[in-house]
């Protein structure tokens, strides 16, 4: 706060009474013979300074912004690599685990194949396991002539399904004899069946030792889920190959068709010199040729699974990755050209104008910014252009603009407008309030939820969910006169009267005194106000939640089918309100402060928050803000269930929770959940801050004439269980609100 006023001090009079008495020297000097001119020499300062700082910036610029692209795509290149092979080597153990535990089952039912249990158990397993095409075991010499001991198990629906004759299977298995005995030596391999089948199609060839035989269980299954998990990519290509360096898996299909070997691969040349018997990932820059003879670099990781010497590499192009960085740098330079050439012209045009006109400009502008008039025009067209001091001065006006309409976003608008104007007493004071709390119900499960689908881009999606949510919510409470205390996380704080100058002075005054009344009555007045505009706001809420929600199906409905697609949650608020006296002013430090309220209301205003779920509300308000309205705006026994002509557009209807609590030194209290204002104009309302709104159809059922009517309604709309308030306990543990199990 210091720092705002020194600001607002130091503009007006030291700067201004500096830059006239600089001005009066300037017109005195210019009355004399000037042989090299102020105008040319800021030219060629600043021409130099511009060549010469925004070329060291474009050079400087080019080599760290170039460094660390290349850091950082080296390391997503390698991150790729990793997360590929530990989910490939997760898919290949699942396909062997499910295979082998049929086997087991086939072998426990007996019989033979024809059995009734072996048919229904091989039909379960096709059935769950559709991209497995057959499941062979074989001895070394199977493959020229069968053997009674070998089991061959066909997926016909596969082979069906995808217009392959079964024949495929004896072709690949006769052309892989050697690797069939290997196999059944003790090694696992994998192999590249897809020219065989037309169609990408992997092979895995585990050893299989039953009764003391020497076998090979060779599973051929469709690697689609594999090149799904792989995915493609602008930039980095994920690909496997096994320990003949055949290829196995690659996003350009037509490489596995042709049975393509990647001996000659600069990569794998360089991975099976560095790292024949290391299974740990490493990281390997490389060169390739192309036919004109032009080497491209690159950049390879890979990883060795755990079995079959089968490889993940995954590469990404260096030229690809540095493309923006040369762009940039190349844009720089065309930038540093203009720049220069526009500044020795606005230096030479300008510094012949006077600035007595400029002065008087920026000292209109420091009378709105002392007054709180952050927006106004006089600001906007302050000239910065100038390469002078009086371009820096309006420069500095803008910038102090920019921090305090920034500063009024951390803070608040109306806070930071009262301090401005310095009509905020910044004295600590009691004062007579409505308080609002607000939460999102399941927030944790929704950030779950980001993070399972975005993992590290979580962050981004999170805050930008939030930050719709909240501007909607905000916009209710600044349209309805209340004032954001704060943010925690997805819960805001927001206080009606907070900054109202309303002093308790007169409640020293003795009863005798006519002034007392007169300024009870007035004071009764603007906390009934407060109330109404409390819920006013808040009833608004749910209409603004409602369109969100709208809003957010139709936007995660729109995206649903890109790779990542990102969508925004359906969502259920709470919202406690309590009126009562709190303490309101400066709190915090020397380094960080913020006006707010604290106290026992503003304690009560966050546990009926927290009371909305048990009590199954979505707006809950306390036993004080009820009785300061419902003389005026309720319809109850006190006013004989009726209410003035004047006050029925404001009209607020309640039930009252069927649970008493505790409230210490108030005795038994009750909630009362609101539930609807049937005189609300939605358009009136929304449209004190966007003239053209319009409300939206299948939203105005939230409030106003079309609201609901008793809060079961309220509940059937919004998706809220009835609760069962003989189970509801809401003084148990230290007056915190629980639920009986």
């Amino acid at each position: 706060m210091e720092a705002t006023a020194k600001l607002n001090g130091k503009e007006k009079p030291s700067g201004s009474a500096d830059l006239k008495n600089e001005s009066q020297t300037n017109s005195f000097t210019h009355t004399t013979q000037v042989t090299f001119p102020i105008g040319v020499k800021l030219a060629i300062i600043i021409g130099f300074i511009v060549l010469v700082s925004l070329g060291s910036v474009t050079v400087l610029n080019s080599h760290f912004i170039g460094e660390d692209v290349q850091i950082t795509a080296e390391n997503s290149n390698l991150s790729i690599n990793t997360r590929a092979s530990s989910t490939v080597e997760d898919k290949l153990s699942t396909v062997r685990s499910n295979v082998f535990q049929l086997l087991d089952l086939l072998n426990v039912a007996g019989g033979g194949r024809n059995a009734a249990i072996a048919r229904q158990a091989e039909a379960f397993f096709f059935e769950r396991n559709q991209d497995i095409a057959s499941i062979f075991i074989l001895s070394a010499d199977s493959i020229s002539r069968r053997n009674s001991t070998d089991v061959r198990i066909m997926n016909n629906r596969f082979f069906i399904s995808n217009e392959i004759d079964t024949g495929a299977m004896d072709s690949f298995l006769n052309s892989q004899e050697n690797a069939v005995r290997r196999s059944a030596g003790g090694e696992t391999i994998a192999l590249n069946a897809s020219p065989y089948f037309e169609m990408p199609v992997m092979s895995l060839l585990f050893p299989y030792r039953e009764n003391g035989r020497e076998q090979t269980c060779i599973i051929t299954f469709s690697i689609e889920t594999i090149s799904d998990i792989l995915g493609t990519d602008s930039v980095n290509t994920t690909f496997i190959i096994n320990d003949s360096d055949e290829l196995l898996c690659h996003p350009e299909t037509e490489r596995i068709l042709r049975g393509e070997s990647l001996k000659n691969d600069p990569l794998v040349i360089e991975m099976r010199r560095n790292n024949q018997n290391n299974n740990d990932s490493r990281q390997i820059p490389y060169k390739v040729q192309d036919e004109n003879g032009k080497k491209s670099r690159y950049y390879g990781a890979y990883e060795k699974l755990s079995f079959g010497d089968i490889v993940i590499l995954t590469t990404v192009p260096f030229d690809t990755i540095l493309e923006g960085v040369r762009t940039t740098r190349k844009n720089n330079i065309y930038l540093t050209c203009i720049v220069f050439f526009l500044s020795i012209m606005f230096v030479l045009i300008f510094s012949r104008l006077g600035i007595s006109r400029h002065l008087r400009k920026l000292t209109e502008a420091a009378d709105e910014i002392k007054n709180g008039n952050f927006d106004t025009d006089i600001i906007t067209n302050l000239n910065t252009n100038r390469r002078d001091e009086i371009g820096v001065l309006n420069q500095s006006t803008k910038d102090e603009r920019e921090f305090l309409n920034l500063f009024a976003k951390f803070t608040n608008r109306g806070v930071a407008k009262a301090i401005a104007r310095k009509e905020i007493d910044f004295d600590p004071h009691l004062k007579d309030v409505t308080i609002f709390f607000s939460d999102i119900r399941g927030f944790t499960a929704i950030s779950d939820g980001f993070k399972n689908r975005f993992a590290n881009d979580s962050p981004r999606e999170i805050i930008a969910f939030l930050n719709d949510y909240m501007s909607r919510m905000v916009n209710c409470i600044t349209l309805s006169h209340g004032n954001v205390d704060k943010f925690e996380g997805d819960a805001i704080m927001a206080v009606w009267g907070l900054l109202r100058d309303d002093s308790l002075d007169f409640e020293k005054l003795p009863d005798s005194d006519s002034a007392k009344k007169e300024q009870q009555e007035l004071h009764e007045k603007h906390k009934k106000e407060d109330a109404l505009n409390a819920i006013t706001g808040t009833i608004a809420m749910r209409y603004a939640l409602m369109k969100y929600n709208k809003d957010a199906e139709l936007f995660t409905k729109a995206h649903e089918n890109e790779p990542l697609a990102q969508y925004k949650p359906h969502i259920k608020i709470g919202c406690g309100l309590n009126s009562g006296r709190a303490t309101c002013g400066i709190m915090g430090s020397e380094d960080k402060m913020e006006y707010t309220a604290i106290g026992d209301a503003v304690n009560f205003a966050s546990r009926t928050e927290s009371s909305n779920k048990p009590c199954g509300t979505d707006i809950l308000i306390t036993e004080d803000t009820y009785n300061l309205l419902k003389n005026d705006y309720i319809r109850c026994k006190e006013n004989g269930f009726s209410i003035a002509e004047e006050n029925k557009p404001f009209e607020i209807v309640v039930e009252m929770i069927p649970v008493e609590f505790e409230v210490k030194g108030k005795g038994a209290q009750h909630f009362y959940g609101v539930v609807n204002m049937p005189g609300f104009d939605i358009e009136a309302f929304f449209r004190q801050g966007d003239p053209d709104f319009t409300a939206d159809k299948d939203c105005i059922k939230a409030v106003g004439a079309e609201g609901p009517k008793s809060l079961n309604e309220v509940r059937t709309m919004l998706g809220i269980p009835i609760p069962e308030f003989e189970k509801v306990n809401l003084n148990e543990e230290e007056n915190k609100i629980q639920v009986k199990k």
